[in-house]
């Protein structure tokens, strides 16, 4: 039931990230068209622009009215002036909590001191919009903006802990947690991490409301008998953390095997030298192709033509680490079987021998156990790639989840209690 405009005006929810728009977080952008279409404006503040990769067409739209502000202006300086006049008590006592708090981690520390003249000035736009409720995407420094915001203005928050921005550092994470509205997380196996941190009594305000994807926009694939290589999918940034030299390895035994394959790289990143290196120390130059970053109609047309997905992922020796990957869950919703590592909450997605295969991190040969598997067998492909899209479109729906987190602005905005969701949720 909607809440009647005669009584209400639309919630209006201000999103925080650290870039937009990213590439690699169509998350953030899905969620936000979908946000939207609930009912809720949306407003964006990234805390960096990001410039220089292909932008994804639906976010064409959205740059037009999302707020980039540099680290330092002249706006900035009057924001901080109009805060220092109004409560310069809350305004020091926010700086110092903030400055004591990060201390211990230079990350932290960092972070606190490049974005928090940014985060004032968006605490004086968003009193000036009349924000409702500010959601965080990362529990690094756009959930400690958000906190820097919500105690300057009242305003309330919440953000979503993914992977590595909950792992690698979670200082002041208690206090983001506890000065929340809500927080949410991907997985379970993450809101035991968050649990354990912050103490049991936090537990009630963490909730697991787990990405998605547009299940209607990926079509399931088809033709599972089709002659010719078996084509194998990566898309991951090409990064530490994506395990891609596992994958690489694994394609050398394949080949000293005399499996046919083609292995196809979709994402660009620092390892991308090194990795063009060990393709070509395995004399694998042929079976490789690297296509870089790509925009989603690109990404959508190599999930259609490809056999199989496979994503390797592995925790690095800084603490970086998987939430659940979306472009996993993409591969799936495509009916794709999928070879992933037996990490974090990425079980929670992808059930061993029921929609895909799971190996243990840094396990080569695992991997190419697994993909021999599905060379093999063109109807264990087809079985587990269906099972695998049912997994999405039950429990991955991003409509769903964002119905779900749409409910919870609402109960908890300063201007929305009371209202009922204009979106289903499971």
């Amino acid at each position: 039931m909607e809440t009647s405009p005669d009584t209400a005006r639309p919630l209006r929810i201000a999103y925080l990230m650290t870039w937009f728009p990213k590439l690699t977080e169509t998350f953030v952008l899905d969620e936000i068209r979908v946000v939207e279409r609930c009912g809720a404006v949306v407003e964006i503040f990234p805390l960096l622009r990001k410039k220089g990769e292909p932008v994804h067409p639906e976010a064409l739209p959205l740059l037009l009215r999302t707020h980039f502000q540099p680290l330092f202006s002249f706006r900035i300086v009057a924001a901080h002036w109009h805060y220092i006049r109004r409560n310069p008590h809350t305004y020091s006592r926010t700086l110092a909590e903030l400055l004591r708090g990060s201390v211990g981690s230079l990350r932290c520390l960092i972070g606190a001191l490049a974005f928090f003249p940014k985060a004032v000035l968006f605490a004086r736009q968003m009193e000036h919009l009349d924000i409702d409720h500010i959601h965080a995407h990362f529990a690094s420094n756009p959930a400690l903006s958000a906190w820097i915001i919500h105690r300057l203005t009242g305003i309330p928050y919440s953000f979503t802990a993914h992977g590595s921005d909950l792992h690698v550092d979670r200082t002041l994470l208690d206090e983001k947690v506890r000065a929340a509205a809500f927080a949410v997380t991907v997985s379970s196996y993450n809101r035991e991490v968050m649990v354990g941190a912050c103490g049991e009594p936090m537990r009630g305000k963490i909730h697991v409301v787990r990405s998605g994807v547009d299940v209607a926009a990926l079509q399931p694939k088809t033709d599972w008998c089709k002659d010719g290589p078996l084509e194998i999918l990566c898309v991951a940034s090409l990064g530490e953390v994506k395990g891609h030299t596992y994958l690489v390895d694994a394609c050398r035994i394949l080949a000293k095997r005399g499996i046919d394959f083609r292995c196809h790289l979709v994402g660009e990143g620092p390892l991308r030298p090194r990795i063009t290196r060990q393709i070509a120390a395995a004399a694998l130059t042929g079976r490789f192709q690297i296509h870089g970053g790509l925009a989603r109609p690109q990404v959508e047309r190599r999930l259609r033509q490809a056999d199989l997905f496979v994503l390797p992922s592995v925790p690095t020796p800084e603490g970086r680490r998987e939430g659940i990957p979306v472009a996993l869950m993409e591969a799936m919703a495509c009916a794709l079987p999928v070879v992933a590592s037996d990490l974090s909450g990425i079980p929670e997605l992808v059930e061993h021998n029921v929609c895909g295969q799971l190996v243990p991190p840094r396990d080569s040969i695992g991997l190419a156990n697994a993909i021999k598997r599905y060379h093999d067998n063109p109807r264990l492909r087809e079985a587990m790639g269906q099972a695998a899209r049912k997994k999405v479109v039950d429990r991955f729906d991003l409509k769903k989840s964002a119905g779900r987190l749409v409910e919870h602005f609402e109960h908890h905005a300063a201007a929305g209690i009371g209202k009922e969701s204009r979106c289903e949720s499971p």
